[in-house]
């Protein structure tokens, strides 16, 4: 089930130490390289940025250039980067139980490897000019990757709650989570979050009641129809009886 509003809470965290440790990384090399980023800037764009300004020239100086491409393109990727990673943030708490991997870290990881290559797919990896930049920015796009997606899970656990529906009779009663049928389930929702719950009856059989433990409460245990308020983890029961 899981919480969009959790995934996307995570995700603005997330994504904005994703976004700038990148872009951090991209403007270091840059520096570090700085006479080779110069060189190509001036053979690649020769009538933008000119190595040598002239009184009548419109081109920009190749320093210029190289202080556009700091302080406006980096900027820029950084901004699609944060971009990418908050829709599948919010993609990633819409659909948490469907995501691969044993518990949050993992499912986050799954879902870092799902940014990373969008960005690779849009050219948003980072800046790549020669074979030495090209190995520094995988190496450490990888990395960042990785670590990106498991503090996204991390956080996603931080900020939801899991809840196990139990039926001590799933033939005949379903617990329902709005139009949801969660029998047997574990599922997780937003901390401090409400939700209607209804057990669905076969004929034939009648509603005892809930019972709940952990962090879960019901406003009213005897009622088939309520509303379940998760303030930590914990087990939501439905009980029922034949009728008499």
């Amino acid at each position: 089930m899981g919480s969009f509003f959790a995934g996307v809470k995570a995700g603005t965290l997330a994504g904005t130490a994703y976004a700038a440790g990148l872009a951090a990384f991209n403007v270091l090399l840059l520096y570090a390289l700085k006479p080779d980023v110069l060189t190509i800037i001036s053979q690649s764009y020769p009538s933008v940025c000119a190595s040598t300004v002239g009184a009548n020239s419109t081109a920009m100086g190749v320093e210029d250039c190289f202080s556009s491409v700091v302080a406006v393109y980096v900027p820029f990727a950084a901004f699609l980067q944060f971009f990418v990673a908050m829709v599948f943030s919010g993609i990633f708490g819409a659909f948490y139980e469907h995501f691969p991997g044993r518990g949050p870290v993992s499912r986050g990881m799954t879902m870092g490897v799902a940014v990373g290559v969008s960005l690779v797919a849009l050219n948003l990896a980072g800046i790549d000019f020669d074979f030495a930049a090209r190995v520094a920015v995988t190496t450490f796009f990888l990395f960042w990757t990785f670590a990106y997606g498991a503090l996204m899970g991390t956080l996603y656990r931080r900020y939801t709650r899991e809840v196990q529906f139990v039926s001590r009779d799933d033939k005949v009663l379903r617990l329902m989570v709005g139009s949801k049928d969660c029998t047997g389930k574990k599922r997780t929702f937003a901390l401090r979050s409400s939700h209607d719950v209804r057990a669905k009856l076969e004929e034939g059989s009648s509603f005892r009641g809930w019972s709940v433990s952990g962090g879960v409460s019901v406003e009213d245990q005897g009622s088939y129809e309520t509303t379940m308020e998760v303030e930590g983890d914990g087990v939501l029961i439905a009980q029922s009886a034949p009728k008499s």
